[in-house]
């Protein structure tokens, strides 16, 4: 319990907001998305004696994601997201995909319709 109480009080904005960066007249935000999760449980059964035996487990897990970073510049805020290229590159492969398929049902549809 201490673990989780300790995990819950560092639960402040300078855990998603970092070490702002300064050069010259430009200083940089660095912000992230922290999520965290957990679970246990516990469960008796009576073993071969007939005496109850049991466990109890648990666990948890922390997760931190670059979110972005706003640029504070000549008194002026503005937001750069991070760009995941995996999730940009999963996106045009399904596109891809989609449109092969269509193609490809056009193109029978087409033959179909010459021969008959």
């Amino acid at each position: 319990m201490d673990f989780l109480r300790e995990v819950i009080g560092n639960a402040t904005p300078g855990t998603v907001f970092g070490t702002p960066v300064t050069k010259d007249d430009v200083t940089l935000l660095p912000v992230a998305r922290i999520s965290a999760g957990g679970g246990g449980g516990s469960g008796t059964e009576p073993d071969q004696d007939g005496a109850n035996s049991g466990g109890i487990g648990g666990g948890m897990g922390l997760k931190s994601k670059a979110m972005g970073v706003y640029v504070i510049s000549g008194g002026k805020v503005s937001w750069r997201p991070v760009v995941d290229v995996n999730k940009v590159i999963m996106g045009g492969q399904i596109i891809a995909g989609i449109a092969l398929l269509t193609l490809r049902a056009y193109l029978k549809m087409r033959k179909r319709m010459r021969a008959g």
